[in-house]
């Protein structure tokens, strides 16, 4: 069956609905979702149930628009305080870490193709740009994995992980831009690709930062009286922010990804109506990528490249990725513990981002660019089938893991920015009881009030003379600093 302007709503309402519930199943067991929205496309594909989608421009412009939406709601959940004492940490990791392992995986798939029992033989640069499409860590995958499965880790390797999954697209976007172009022009010197990459990081960095302050400057100012248009006005700025910075031959990715950092760490107007949107939009374009992407790949051609794309996969979970891992942690000394390293060099999830990437060699016309994908799509399901299943495993293992901490509260009441208090919650227990029942005897904070007492399935207005049972919980109200 082939998509038309008639079935398109249809079917793709159908992969949707399958997809969340294959998720919803598949993480009572600790499957990441991202791989069921892969499997679900490749079961509804032309090796399965006959779906024919078979344009890798099409799948590109998709991962381009569901990539720009999910780096720029990583960005604005990025805190400055959280990644400041990992900043340098996170961006060598995000530079020279996927340069590194650029490196030294396409060094090994050199030699590997020159080995006769091998099926592929790809020249040095090719076995390069292979291993470009897929050396950074999926932003997407990371983000999903930590957040679905609540992990929370000791010595701040959330964020820094998080800064890195989120920032090192751009480089591994550029190693892929910068060979396809040497190849396509019979080589370029030396001081075009170091411009090529100077102008990308300048360009992208700086125009992700300015329009990042100006979508700050007209949410704030631009007084529209339907609150439910304010995070389409950001989403209009997202695409704006990709889209200049790619004329302007910087990197949008780059952009989007700090122009959230900046939107997220500043006051802006109906801040959880746009939290809520971005979030659900966020998974909708996860959804709808993996989903595009499982459709596009033929599995029966991933077979013929197993057992090399197999090695390759091993070689970068246990060679490539711990060894640039290490080299670029190096110069942090003690500062960062061995066990640490380990982690970070476990977490080095693949997954859509590689997969969109080897879509630009198809459409340039690579040679060997059918190749390079389906490498690359066997790898990304071997990384996250067993790196993605193991993470929280691994975290335990090596005792990184701590209990995640609780935030907002029991009642999912928030108050605007621009109140300069806190909510909170408490529980009673027999011991408060012990001492007061009721709320004119407790001996509450000055400057903190009760607004609203639950109790089972009921909310009562709370007064002086409300007798507390046990189990009774207080959402309270406090000016900042007297909690």
């Amino acid at each position: 069956m082939i998509f038309t302007a008639g079935n398109i709503l249809l079917i793709g309402s159908i992969l949707l609905f399958v997809s969340i519930i294959v998720g919803k199943t598949g993480y009572r067991f600790g499957v990441p979702a991202l791989l069921l929205f892969l499997v679900v496309g490749m079961l509804f594909g032309s090796d399965g149930l006959g779906l024919q989608f078979h344009n890798a421009k099409e799948a590109q412009f998709i991962g381009m628009v569901a990539l720009s939406i999910i780096l720029f709601s990583g960005g604005m959940d990025t805190k400055f305080t959280e990644i400041k004492p990992i900043l340098t940490h996170g961006i060598v990791l995000s530079t020279v870490g996927v340069l590194l392992t650029a490196l030294f995986t396409g060094l090994f798939i050199w030699w590997l193709s020159g080995m006769s029992w091998t099926n592929i033989h790809l020249p040095l640069i090719t076995s390069l740009l292979l291993a470009s499409t897929m050396s950074s860590t999926d932003s997407a995958s990371v983000f999903a994995i930590l957040r679905s499965q609540k992990i929370n880790l000791k010595h701040n390797l959330r964020p820094m992980l998080e800064l890195e999954s989120g920032s090192n697209d751009p480089m591994a976007y550029m190693l892929t831009i910068v060979l396809i172009q040497f190849i396509q022009s019979s080589g370029m010197g030396v001081p075009q690709i170091l411009s090529s990459f100077a102008i990308q990081f300048i360009v992208g960095a700086a125009t992700g930062y300015f329009l990042g302050k100006l979508a700050i400057l007209m949410l704030n100012r631009l007084n529209i009286d339907n609150q439910a248009l304010y995070p389409i006005l950001l989403l209009s700025f997202i695409f704006f922010i990709f889209s200049i910075t790619d004329l302007l031959k910087g990197n949008g990715y780059l952009a989007v990804y700090i122009a959230g950092m900046i939107v997220g760490n500043n006051k802006i107007m109906h801040r959880k109506e746009i939290y809520t949107f971005m979030d659900g939009l966020t998974w909708l374009f996860q959804i709808i990528m993996f989903l595009c992407l499982g459709l596009l790949v033929n599995p029966h051609e991933m077979l013929e490249v197993a057992v090399v794309a197999l090695l390759i996969g091993i070689f970068m979970i246990v060679v490539g990725r711990p060894l640039s891992v290490f080299l670029c942690l190096l110069p942090f000394g003690k500062r960062i513990t061995l066990k640490s390293r380990l982690f970070v060099s476990w977490v080095g999830l693949r997954g859509a981002v590689p997969i969109i990437f080897a879509t630009y060699p198809v459409v340039a016309n690579v040679p060997g660019a059918h190749v390079i994908f389906n490498i690359v799509f066997f790898i990304t399901i071997v990384s996250l089938v067993i790196q993605g299943t193991t993470v929280s495993w691994v975290a335990r293992l090596l005792n990184l893991s701590t209990p995640l901490e609780k935030t907002g509260n029991d009642f999912g009441v928030e108050l605007p920015e621009e109140i300069d208090s806190n909510l909170h919650d408490m529980t009673i227990t027999q011991e408060i009881l012990d001492q007061a029942d009721t709320l004119k005897d407790m001996n509450l904070p000055k400057g903190t009030l009760v607004m609203i007492v639950k109790r089972g399935n009921e909310y009562l207005i709370p007064n002086g003379t409300l007798k507390l049972h046990a189990g009774d919980k207080l959402l309270l109200i406090s000016e900042n600093g007297k909690e």
